[in-house]
């Protein structure tokens, strides 16, 4: 794994809360069930004595069997009258337990596996988050919904070629709506084209936010910034920024390219595109790419070859109607 260590910090620092907070409950449970059934208190006290003494004949060596036998007894009936009187008084049995939010590694981090101690997925999975967050810092995520989309702006009169903006465009609204509550973190892309200011970059957040919502991670960037910050640390030989954002681009659930066809083309930007959406393909994980250029402008911009792959793997939504930003103003 690619990952700085600010952002490892900050998953630490995340994961140690979560543990922090689920011991605190824990412990308000306890001190509020002790006061109130001072016995539990006792109880506790007799496991824990149970419990040094099972370590005490394990040092020995004398009799352990016997001795453990009789600790296990005492213990498994301490247990079972603590579950009683938890039950009596209206509390679940594990209510003086942590509640983490990892069951697994009870969130430290960290499990057993084959004999070795590996990261949790958990803690993979928080990588991944931090460092969508850390991408997503300046996108405007937050700023579209499909109640926001407004369809008033679209005429219903038929253009040139016979299509009401209007049609098609209530046509797309609901395509993306059942996209995004279909969303499983597989599936195709999206091809979203079409001119300037006609709702690409709205419905394309918009999607973004029902997929946040629904706990997997999405990421937003448009492609002139996104490859001018890869250019610039691949240049300066910043590999691990680079790798690291790379990662972040193939690993999230949903990854939305906007204004695709208008970065500065070199051929460092032309592989990495292409190598992205690769990527992304291989491992079954759905882009939506959003450019104003038509195909034939595509191919002349990239290749044939990539977009039709493009157009192969994406459902492609054509983007009609006025400059929606031009008519607000």
């Amino acid at each position: 794994m690619t990952y700085s260590r600010e952002i490892y910090d900050k998953a630490y620092h995340i994961i140690e809360d979560r543990r922090r907070e689920a011991e605190s409950v824990a412990q308000q449970h306890t001190d509020r069930v002790y006061r109130e059934i001072p016995e539990l208190e006792e109880i506790s006290r007799q496991l824990v004595s149970c419990s040094l003494g099972a370590a005490r004949a394990v040092l020995k060596g004398a009799n352990t069997k016997e001795e453990l036998e009789r600790l296990a007894q005492i213990s498994s009936n301490l247990q079972k009258r603590q579950q009683e009187l938890l039950a009596s008084n209206g509390y679940p049995a594990n209510y003086m337990e942590p509640v983490y939010t990892c069951p697994h590694c009870n969130d430290t981090a960290y499990v057993e596996k084959d004999g070795k101690t590996v990261y949790c997925d958990c803690f993979l999975k928080l990588l991944i988050e931090c460092s969508c967050d850390e991408i997503n810092k300046l996108s405007p995520l937050s700023l579209s919904t499909f109640d926001t989309f407004k369809l008033d702006y679209y005429p219903y009169d038929s253009n040139a070629d016979g299509v009401s903006p209007y049609t098609r465009m209530s046509k797309i609204l609901n395509f993306c709506r059942n996209y995004a509550i279909n969303f499983n973190g597989e599936g195709k892309s999206i091809l979203m084209r079409g001119a300037t200011g006609l709702g690409k970059t709205h419905l394309s957040l918009a999607i973004a936010n029902e997929v946040l919502q629904k706990g997997y991670y999405a990421v937003y960037v448009s492609a002139p910034s996104l490859l001018a910050r890869l250019e610039n640390s691949h240049f300066n030989y910043n590999s691990s920024e680079e790798e690291q954002l790379l990662q972040t681009l193939g690993d999230c659930d949903l990854l939305i390219i906007d204004d695709l066809g208008t970065e500065f083309l070199t051929p460092y930007s032309k592989s990495t595109i292409y190598n992205i959406f690769n990527n992304r393909l291989l491992k079954r994980k759905p882009m939506i790419i959003n450019t104003n250029l038509t195909v034939r402008e595509l191919q002349d911009v990239y290749s044939q070859r990539f977009v039709s792959r493009i157009i192969g793997e994406c459902d492609r939504l054509d983007f009609i109607g006025k400059d929606i930003r031009a008519l607000k103003a």
